[in-house]
C-alpha cells in the first residue's frame, strides 16, 4: 500500500495557525511580489475566487467580503513543511517529498495495519502537533492515493483518513473523478480525451492498454495501470537532484542604478549557491539575466542575458556571486529601468566525485569550510545571518506589503504574549 499526505489548503492553514481568528473566514494568499492568488481557503473558492486571478482584479471582492490579504511567506511555510514531514518519518518506513505540501509514504511491507485508522490517526497526529490539517489517503497505488486524498477534503465524515482499496468503491469513485485531475493526465491530454467522450477517470481506465499506449505512449500506460490498482510510478525516497536551479525576482520598482541591481543579482546567486550544496551539487554554467518592463513602452526596452561556462564546478558562494555580478555588468544598459533579474545555474554535478585542478585544490578546500560554517550557523540562527557583502543589507525589492512575521525562523519576529 501507498498513502499520500496532503497538506489543506497549505500557505493559508500556515497562517491560520498564528491567527486562530482567521478560521473559517476567506483568506487568500498572494504570490511574490503581490502578484496573483495563490493559495485560497474554501471561504474565499467560494466567492468566486481562482487560482491565479491577479490581485488588482480582486481588490472589489475582498472590500466587499472582508477577505484577508497575505503575502507569500515562503520561509514560514517551508518551516511548516518540515515539522509535517518529521510528523510523516515517524509514521512510515520511507517517505517521498512530492511539493512543500504534499509527501508519498511508502507502506509495502506494512502488516497488521488497520489503514483507515492509520489514515485518520495520522491525520489528526499531524493537526495536533503542527497546526496544519493534513488529509491522508491510502491505496494500491500513488495514482490511487492521491484522489483518496482529494477524498477527504470532499467529505469531512472521513475525518482526514481514506482507506480506498475494494474494486467496486475504487469504480464508484473513479466514475465521478474528472479526467483532468487524475494525476499524469496533462493539460493537452485532458481536452483530446474529453473530445473522445472519456471524461473520468473510470472511462480511461475502461480503454485498453494498447489503445493507451498508442495515443499517450508510456507515460500514459503508467497511469492506466495504477488506475487498474497496479503500481507503475516509482518511489524514490531520496530527492532527485535538480538538473537546473533557478532564483528570480518581479521588482517592486524598476531599478535603474547599475550597483542597486548588482545587489538584486547577488542574492539571487547566494540563493542559487545555497541551493547546490543543499542538495549536494555543483554547477558547471551560470546565467544571468534582466529585464525592463515591457508594458512601459514608452521607456528603454531590454531583455538581456548571458551564459558563462565556469573554468571548474563549484557551489561556493562567493565564486558564484563574484561571476554573477561580472555577467550582469555585460547585459546592464545605462538608462533601462529593469523590473525582473535573475540567476540560473546549470550543467549540474554531484559535487562528491567531481575533479577539480591542483592548482585550485587549496583554494576550494577553503571555500567548502567556509561555506559549511556558514550554513551551520544560518541554519541554527534560522536566516541569512551572514552573508556576502555585495549582496548589501537591504531586503529583495518585492512586493510584500501584507506579510506576516516569519514566526519561526526569525528571532526577531518571534510571537510575543502579553499576560
Amino acid at each position: 500500500m501507498f498513502a499520500l499526505a496532503d497538506c489543506n489548503n497549505f500557505f493559508v492553514s500556515c497562517e491560520r495557525v498564528f491567527r486562530p481568528d482567521l478560521i473559517g473566514r476567506p483568506v487568500v494568499v498572494l504570490s511574490r511580489n503581490d502578484g496573483c492568488a495563490i493559495a485560497r481557503s474554501n471561504e474565499a473558492k467560494a466567492l468566486g475566487i481562482k487560482m491565479g486571478d491577479p490581485y488588482f482584479k480582486l481588490k472589489d471582492i475582498i472590500a466587499r467580503n472582508s477577505v484577508t490579504i497575505f503575502s507569500s511567506n515562503m520561509a514560514l511555510y517551508a518551516d511548516f513543511s518540515r515539522r509535517v514531514r518529521s510528523v510523516l518519518r515517524e509514521a512510515a518506513p520511507q517517505i517521498e517529498v512530492y511539493s512543500i505540501d504534499e509527501a508519498f509514504l511508502d507502506m509495502r511491507g506494512v502488516a497488521n495495519v488497520d489503514f483507515d485508522t492509520f489514515a485518520k490517526g495520522l491525520s489528526s497526529r499531524c493537526q495536533r502537533l503542527t497546526g496544519i490539517p493534513v488529509s491522508v489517503g491510502v491505496a494500491p497505488t500513488k495514482t490511487l492515493a492521491k484522489i483518496a486524498a482529494e477524498l477527504c477534503k470532499s467529505y469531512p465524515k472521513l475525518q482526514g483518513g481514506c482507506f480506498m482499496h475494494r474494486a467496486a468503491d475504487i469504480e464508484k469513485v473513479l466514475r465521478k473523478y474528472p479526467i483532468e485531475d487524475v494525476w499524469g493526465i496533462g493539460r493537452r491530454s485532458a481536452p483530446r480525451l474529453r473530445a473522445q467522450g472519456i471524461t473520468s477517470a473510470q472511462d480511461f481506465r475502461m480503454q485498453s492498454e494498447d489503445w493507451v499506449r498508442r495515443r499517450m505512449g508510456i507515460n500514459g500506460v503508467r497511469t492506466w495501470r495504477e488506475l487498474h490498482g497496479i503500481p507503475a510510478i516509482g518511489f524514490d525516497s531520496v530527492a532527485e537532484p535538480h538538473k537546473s536551479i533557478c532564483n528570480s525576482r518581479s521588482f517592486a520598482t524598476e531599478i535603474y542604478d547599475l550597483g542597486e541591481l548588482s545587489e538584486q543579482v547577488a542574492k539571487f546567486a547566494a540563493m542559487t549557491a545555497e541551493k547546490l550544496r543543499e542538495q549536494g551539487s555543483v554547477c558547471s554554467r551560470l546565467t544571468v539575466f534582466a529585464a525592463t518592463n515591457r508594458f512601459h513602452t514608452a521607456d528603454i526596452q531590454q531583455c538581456g542575458h548571458i551564459t558563462l561556462p565556469l573554468i571548474e564546478p563549484t557551489d561556493s558562494t562567493i565564486d558564484i556571486v563574484r561571476i554573477a555580478r561580472a555577467a550582469l555588468s555585460e547585459v546592464y544598459v545605462r538608462g533601462a529601468g529593469y523590473k525582473k533579474a535573475g540567476v540560473i545555474a546549470s550543467d549540474i554535478i554531484p559535487r562528491e566525485g567531481t575533479i577539480v585542478s591542483m592548482f585550485n585544490a587549496e583554494h576550494n578546500a577553503r571555500h567548502q569550510r567556509l561555506m559549511t560554517a556558514i550554513d551551520d550557523i544560518n541554519r541554527h540562527t534560522g536566516g541569512s545571518g551572514i552573508a556576502i557583502a555585495s549582496e548589501g543589507m537591504s531586503e529583495i525589492k518585492a512586493n510584500s506589503r501584507h506579510r506576516s512575521p516569519r514566526y519561526t525562523t526569525s528571532w526577531d519576529e518571534l510571537p510575543t504574549v502579553k499576560l
